[in-house]
């Protein structure tokens, strides 16, 4: 069985945000996600991308409006 729609949309955003370590804004994760997952809906792929602040607090996190970065790329 394939995992649940949302948790492949959170996978796809964390390897994203991963492979550029200088965040990426909402409009190119939304981009990049419907160009590999077209069948996904528009909505639920908005839903998950703005719920990732709040669900992965540990590795996601807003330096600035729009921008999601990792953690793990935050200078202190």
């Amino acid at each position: 069985m394939n995992a649940p729609i949302t948790h492949q949309i959170f996978n796809n955003i964390l390897v994203f945000l991963d492979q550029n370590p200088d965040g990426l804004r909402w409009s190119a994760l939304l981009k990049k996600i419907n160009e590999n997952h077209p069948d996904f809906h528009p909505k639920t792929i908005n839903g998950c991308i703005w719920k990732m602040v709040e669900k992965y607090p540990n590795k996601v996190y807003k330096p600035s409006k729009g921008v999601f970065r990792l953690l793990k790329y935050k200078s202190f």
